[in-house]
């Protein structure tokens, strides 16, 4: 038909109208509708600039699609399957489908997000782990290898990890589409990207990270490599969780170097940081961190690790998933479908010599009494624990199951943690605070005597809000022969809590007001992060 046209031997029109009465297909006037590009983008670019159609409404389940010739059959099921919609042929004049057919593909770039410059890097050849090449229902190929999209994705990607974001948010409502960063320990809204690209962003987020495409009804978790240099790669974890309107897509950002920052960039005071190398530095016993998920356990976990990993020593862990790739220490995923758990990696460890284990968390009693036993018997164990402060770990052990002794003879030190924003030291300001509102927040009556100077935000271009960077703050608790007796008897966290204060033993809060002291963040952040 195009041939025809194109010869000047018929009309577009006359051609339509011959279609439409010997195949028996309904005629439609294209300038009797206007083009709606929510319904345009049910079938990607390439599917429209492939088969010369146009998708012109649809009713419920039907799709309404808007053709020149109604004998490409091959075009009309290709759409069925990747709509998942049943598709009906409408005739129209060839010239006028062309026409509107590059302007929904226009139109559809147009609605993408503006990338910006990338400082020259070719966002569709950048290098990441890739996944099975699926074609399932409801997702072909076109929609995961659709330029547009893998430029985008990789986009944000790329701008979260030179914002120093630490997760990407992918969240789909009826009507909106948002993604956020979390910066600096608050949620931003980066974008809001056609509500229509939904479907196609979580594919290729899928995809990359080597997740079932095709399944939408449960949690998957996956993770994703992004190489950006020759010498440097950052590692994704990838939540996925099905919602209302869609799947909504976590991404946590690791990167291999926070783990070689070293301990004097942590911001443990100096008397917290001799505790942890002390302890370190024992043959057996087991360390312990804990604080809500997001608060610098895993980065203080694999500092500890960089100390120890030397060639004299075998260090082994068992973590769901191995967030930071280290040489020289034998890591070990999690897989529980295949009954490769924490408590069943613990026992392989134990029988391959080890002199260092580290357990990604204690989930159970199982995983606990092993973990304890080995921390017994001359191995030194480090492991995670979810729990708002040291002295409520022991009780928390203790409330699975584990037996007090064992808990008093082989648990060593305990590091409670929390992560706070740090003031941006190009525009912090001085803020006066009278002597008796620095009393009811907790500050030591002789430090107040001294005199000292807080500082509050202000915000510059450099920074978000009057902040940049976030800095650690610790409760760093030996278990100490008092401790270990209060266990034994039956003792509470309250108990355990009084005997470290008389140890010397700084709380969270004391620990965040010696930040606040020293101008390295604000009263106002401590407050939100800590209870007074």
């Amino acid at each position: 038909m195009t041939q025809l046209v194109g010869a000047g031997a018929a009309k577009p029109r006359d051609i339509a109208v011959a279609a439409s009465t010997e195949f028996g297909v309904p005629l439609f006037d294209l300038d009797a509708l206007p083009m709606d590009l929510e319904i345009t983008r049910l079938v990607t670019d390439k599917l429209l600039a492939k088969h010369r159609c146009l998708p012109m409404f649809r009713r419920g389940k039907r799709l309404f699609l808007g053709v020149s010739d109604p004998t490409d059959l091959y075009a009309i099921d290709e759409i069925k399957f990747q709509t998942g919609m049943s598709v009906d042929a409408v005739v129209v004049e060839d010239d006028k489908l062309q026409k509107l057919v590059d302007k929904a593909i226009e139109g559809a770039e147009q609605q993408m997000p503006d990338l910006g410059d990338d400082e020259g890097m070719e966002l569709d050849a950048l290098e990441v782990s890739g996944g099975e090449d699926l074609e399932t229902e409801g997702v072909s190929r076109d929609d995961v290898e659709d330029a547009p999209i893998v430029r985008y994705v990789n986009k944000l990607l790329l701008d979260a990890i030179r914002r120093g974001a630490s997760d990407i948010h992918f969240e789909p409502y009826e009507k909106t589409y948002r993604v956020r960063y979390r910066m600096d320990g608050v949620l931003k809204e980066i974008a809001q990207p056609p509500v229509q690209l939904a479907g196609k962003m979580s594919a290729r987020l899928k995809v990359m990270s080597r997740l079932d495409i095709a399944e939408r009804r449960v949690p998957q978790d996956g993770r994703i490599k992004m190489k950006l240099s020759k010498t440097r790669a950052i590692d994704f974890r990838v939540s996925t969780c099905p919602t209302l309107y869609g799947e909504k897509i976590v991404m946590r950002i690791l990167d291999p170097s926070s783990a070689m920052l070293g301990i004097d960039a942590l911001g443990y005071e100096p008397f917290q940081k001799d505790l942890y190398m002390k302890y370190l530095a024992k043959p057996q016993g087991m360390i312990l961190v804990t604080g809500p998920t997001g608060s610098g356990k895993t980065v203080s976990l694999y500092t500890g690790l960089n100390i120890l990993n030397k060639e004299d020593t075998n260090i082994s862990t068992a973590e769901d998933p191995a967030e930071i790739n280290l040489p020289g220490v034998n890591q070990v995923n999690v897989n529980n479908k295949v009954g490769l758990t924490f408590a069943s990696a613990l026992r392989a460890f134990l029988r391959q010599d080890p002199d260092v284990v580290m357990v990604g968390e204690i989930r159970d009693l199982e995983t606990a009494e092993i973990a304890i036993k080995a921390a017994q018997t001359g191995h030194l164990v480090l492991s995670t624990l979810h729990t708002n402060d040291a002295p409520q770990t022991l009780t928390r052990l203790v409330d699975m199951g584990v037996k007090p002794y064992a808990i008093a003879t082989s648990v060593s030190l305990i590091i409670a943690q929390r992560l706070a924003r740090r003031l941006c030291m190009a525009c912090r300001q001085p803020i006066d605070v009278p002597a008796e509102a620095l009393r009811k927040e907790g500050f030591p009556e002789e430090e107040i005597a001294k005199g000292m100077q807080l500082f509050g935000p202000r915000g510059c271009p450099a920074c978000t809000d009057g902040y940049k960077g976030r800095l650690g703050l610790y409760q760093v608790m030996p278990v100490t022969e008092d401790i270990g007796r209060i266990i034994m008897a039956g003792g509470n966290a309250i108990d355990i809590n009084d005997a470290a204060k008389k140890a010397g033993v700084w709380d969270l809060r004391r620990a965040g007001l010696a930040k606040v002291q020293a101008g390295m963040t604000s009263l106002e952040e401590i407050n939100s992060v800590t209870i007074d």
